[in-house]
């Protein structure tokens, strides 16, 4: 365990760095979500990437607790977008 107070060894600034982009891009994409909607072609291709290339059609069900159905996959990208949970999972 390092002293409190001093700097992150190179490994942790590269964990620490990493998990700030992937959250700075995930807003980025619910930023292009709230602008342009699901139907948007580029929108479209990163729900498809997340889904190993086709976006669920019909309800979602999620592993959120207390919330776990949506009519579809776009209400559940905005379900995440709105309450910043970027990398909750279908």
């Amino acid at each position: 365990a390092q002293q409190p107070g001093t700097p992150l060894s190179d490994q942790e600034y590269r964990r620490f760095f990493r998990s700030l982009r992937a959250a700075h891009r995930a807003s980025t994409v619910c930023l292009l979500r709230g602008l342009y909607g699901c139907q948007n072609p580029l929108v479209r291709r990163l729900d498809e990437y997340e889904n190993h290339g086709v976006i669920p059609e019909g309800p979602i069900c999620s592993e959120l607790p207390g919330t776990p159905f949506f009519p579809d996959f776009c209400t559940f990208s905005f379900y995440r977008c709105t309450r910043k949970r970027y990398f909750i999972k279908v």
